[in-house]
């Protein structure tokens, strides 16, 4: 599992959104739409995608 990656990438904008899912956008990278990072498949990036997952699309790396 440690060696699985994530493709995240930003596909709703950030506007309007509350701090605590902009400040988790930011943690992984994201700024604007159309960013994406490259993040590992753990339990504390899965738990961030949970946060603003209807905000991100993400496949396997």
């Amino acid at each position: 599992m440690a060696d699985k990656n994530l493709t995240i990438k930003l596909v709703r904008s950030l506007s309007g959104r509350s701090e605590k899912q902009i400040a988790t956008a930011l943690s992984l990278g994201l700024k604007k739409i159309g960013d994406s990072t490259i993040q590992p498949d753990n339990a504390a990036t899965n738990g961030k995608i949970k946060v603003i997952s209807h905000m991100v699309a993400v496949t396997e790396a």
